[in-house]
């Protein structure tokens, strides 16, 4: 067996690769790393040696190596920077499919959500708009669209159309709280939502805002949320970083 003590950056440890293991070498070192990182030993930001010194250290090929790294970086837990090397980075953030607002989801995680705003505006109710608020007669909408981070990384690109005058906030308002909490304050008492979870590539845009490459994969979701009185409130439909976010969905036998 080859020992591989952590690099000084991190917490203590050591990974131990097997080469009479049935499981892939490059497995068993991703395996070993995902642990770490999991339960704490290898902190946010802590930093791994080069490929090249960790090929030797474990007596690996750079191959073997490069693909554990990969494997990791594929899942959320690494991320390559240039000039800085392979760092841990938050792990994936799993939301529960319920109505509540990604800032409410994050806020309960104990994360600290971050919102660039993007777009914050009232304009004519395009054809699109009137569909998703089923308002037929709507002239005027609030657009919005918004950029939340968490931990300084980007996660998703949230856009939303509301029936004008239903709340206005600004634009300190809408990076300090979540959609949700403004109608909430507003008096409106959110009841039901219909909701669909598909995927696609990163377009160049997508890519700029989230630090992607375009084509990278990308989740997406489009919600109509409506409150006690079967209003349409908010119509969103937004696209979130397969690398950092899933949905949770339980499901019961009702039969």
């Amino acid at each position: 067996m080859n020992v591989l003590p952590l690099s000084e950056a991190w917490e203590p440890g050591e990974i131990v690769v097997d080469p009479n293991s049935p499981e892939p070498l490059y497995s068993q070192v991703a395996r070993q790393l995902r642990a770490a990182i999991e339960d704490g030993r290898l902190p946010t930001g802590g930093r791994l040696d080069n490929e090249v010194d960790l090929a030797a250290r474990l007596h690996l090929s750079r191959p073997t190596i490069r693909q554990a790294i990969q494997t990791l970086v594929n899942e959320g837990l690494l991320v390559r920077k240039r000039g800085v090397g392979t760092q841990v980075v938050r792990t994936k953030v799993d939301r529960p499919l319920r109505l509540s607002s990604l800032f409410d989801d994050l806020s309960e995680l104990g994360d600290k959500p971050e919102t660039v705003v993007l777009v914050n505006r009232v304009e004519p109710a395009g054809e699109d708009a009137v569909e998703g608020l089923e308002t037929p007669g709507l002239t005027r909408v609030r657009r919005l669209k918004r950029v939340r981070s968490t931990g300084g990384e980007p996660l998703a690109i949230m856009n939303n159309y509301l029936p004008d005058g239903i709340v206005d906030p600004g634009d300190d308002e809408l990076r300090d709280r979540g959609l949700y909490q403004l109608l909430r304050s507003a008096g409106i008492r959110l009841h039901a939502a219909q909701q669909s979870v598909g995927a696609r590539l990163a377009t160049e845009e997508d890519a700029e805002l989230l630090g992607e490459k375009p084509g990278a994969a990308l989740l997406t979701m489009r919600r109509t949320t409506y409150d006690d009185t079967g209003r349409v409130v908010e119509y969103g439909w937004h696209v979130y970083r397969a690398s950092r976010y899933s949905f949770n969905l339980s499901l019961t036998n009702t039969l």
